[in-house]
């Protein structure tokens, strides 16, 4: 062990920093994948006359896919929560 370098520490570094700087980015992406994956046939009877072609609507979406974004995008503001008040309590 090298008294300049505390390896112990900086692996602790390595590994939240890649959860915290790629992971969440990760699990944000796959929240939003998850919202866009189609529905069961209900975006259809759901569509009104001339709307057809519109498909910024969750109408229509896989109710599995939104429980999955749903659990992405809380665990995502979670982490972010938790970070802010790290910060906050620190000072």
């Amino acid at each position: 062990m090298n008294d300049w370098i505390n390896l112990h520490a900086l692996w602790q570094i390595v590994v939240i920093g890649l959860l915290a700087g790629a992971g969440l980015p990760a699990l944000f992406a796959v929240g939003l994948r998850a919202l866009s994956l189609p529905g069961g046939g209900g975006a259809a009877a759901a569509a009104t006359a001339g709307a057809e072609d519109d498909d910024d609507r969750v109408i229509g979406g896989s109710t599995l896919g939104l429980a999955v974004a749903v659990l992405c995008f809380a665990v995502v503001l979670a982490a972010v929560g938790w970070g802010i008040y790290l910060i906050v309590a620190a000072t």
